[in-house]
């Protein structure tokens, strides 16, 4: 799922094709796209855009009249800069935005249609779309502490709540603990100041020094490679590999269609976390150390 890294990418890249360029025409294909009815989608039409913004994980258009175009891609929509009048893919595509300067094309890679779009009529309908999530990189460390702290919730779970932290979701988060040395199973309320303070640190970094990568590879275009997993990650997305800060491997722990990756030696003193999955395959079996795993594989 694109987060605050990667909608920060696509709004400046929107900013570049869209902003101030009146919407012509919406070609929708997916009804179900559409979470609100009034205003009407069409509304839209014939509407500058004034500007653009993230809210979360968000991309909001603001049009004139005080309409408000609020997209969120989930896991896997994704927008496409093409050429005026495009046409829009028979299979997993959401729709187009035709502008003047050429046509967004709004398409999802999942057969299971999650991203939506949500139109709203002035700045406080659009309000009461936010989770009103704590803004990390404008915040203090007291800020972020409170916002953290104020329910006992493990690591994992509070970075990735929009209603604590904006735009931290799943692949940001495994970095961030990485590089923090933190458990994702920690409990908020059990952290004590050293490590509020490291993990505030290690966010604001990690979160800018994403930002700041994606703008280099995209320079003055449009983002085209935006995903949920970047090759360049130290720890999403590479269960097995070794982690680059002490080259033990990455394990991970998976549930539903997700997973969390983290290095046992860097993150949890060695201990192995429990999959859920395996865990019930393995029952009392279940390696409890990174030596009792190699042993077990080893079989």
């Amino acid at each position: 799922m694109p987060e605050l890294p990667e909608i920060t990418a696509y709004v400046e890249g929107l900013e570049r094709v869209i902003h101030g360029q009146p919407l012509e025409r919406i070609r929708l294909r997916s009804p179900s796209l559409v979470r609100t009815w009034d205003p009407p989608l069409s509304t839209a039409e014939g509407r500058r855009v004034l500007g653009l913004r993230r809210i979360g994980k968000r991309i909001v258009w603001e049009m004139e009249g005080g309409v408000f175009l609020v997209f969120h891609l989930m896991i896997t929509g994704r927008f496409k800069w093409t050429k005026r009048g495009a046409a829009v893919p028979a299979r997993r595509a959401h729709g187009a935005f035709d502008f003047p300067g050429g046509t967004l094309l709004l398409t999802e890679q999942s057969t299971k249609k999650r991203a939506s779009l949500h139109v709203v009529q002035g700045e406080e309908a659009l309000s009461d779309i936010d989770p009103g999530g704590l803004e990390v990189l404008d915040a203090s460390i007291l800020d972020f502490t409170a916002a953290l702290t104020r329910e006992n919730r493990t690591l994992k779970r509070a970075l990735t709540d929009p209603r604590i932290l904006s735009g931290v979701g799943n692949a940001h988060s495994d970095e961030i603990l990485l590089f923090a040395g933190l458990s994702p199973l920690q409990l908020t309320q059990n952290l004590d100041p050293v490590q509020l303070q490291r993990l505030f640190q290690e966010a604001r970094r990690s979160l800018t020094e994403w930002t700041e990568r994606l703008r280099a590879e995209i320079g003055d275009g449009f983002p085209t490679k935006i995903t949920a997993f970047h090759p360049a990650m130290a720890a999403h997305g590479k269960y097995g590999q070794p982690c680059p800060v002490c080259e033990s491997p990455i394990q991970r722990i998976r549930y539903a269609d997700r997973e969390t990756n983290y290095c046992a030696t860097c993150q949890t003193g060695g201990k192995v976390l429990a999959d859920r999955g395996m865990s019930r395959l393995l029952g009392a079996d279940w390696p409890r150390t990174l030596e009792e795993l190699e042993e077990l594989r080893s079989r």
